[in-house]
């Protein structure tokens, strides 16, 4: 009798670690998919602004005024970029912490 109360001992402690990791793997999935969609839309959004630059660049009068249309677009897309990467930065932190949730709880 002593094993069958064992067994069923595992057979609790085994779904709790399924749920367990299920949740894990899906909070896991949202975030990366949220992360992807974020790096889409900043990637659409640089071709978007690059192409307009090109464009701008094209239709420069002068060696200076195209100086000026190349200086303007490398320091928006330098403040752009590093703008996103923290965003990024951030969502990858509370990926981890949304992530270890579940693992926390296992634990407790």
């Amino acid at each position: 009798m002593n094993q069958l109360n064992n067994f069923g001992d595992f057979q609790k402690i085994s779904q709790a670690n399924m749920e367990t990791a299920i949740q894990f793997f899906g909070e896991f999935g949202k975030s990366w998919q949220a992360i992807a969609a974020e790096m889409t839309d900043f990637s659409k959004r640089s071709l978007e602004e690059g192409t307009a630059a090109a464009e701008k660049l094209g239709s420069a009068k002068s060696i200076e005024q195209a100086l000026e249309i190349q200086t303007e677009y490398a320091k928006s897309y330098y403040e752009d970029y590093m703008q996103q990467m923290t965003k990024i930065s951030s969502m990858y932190q509370d990926m981890a912490k949304e992530a270890y949730k579940p693992l926390e709880k296992a634990t407790k």
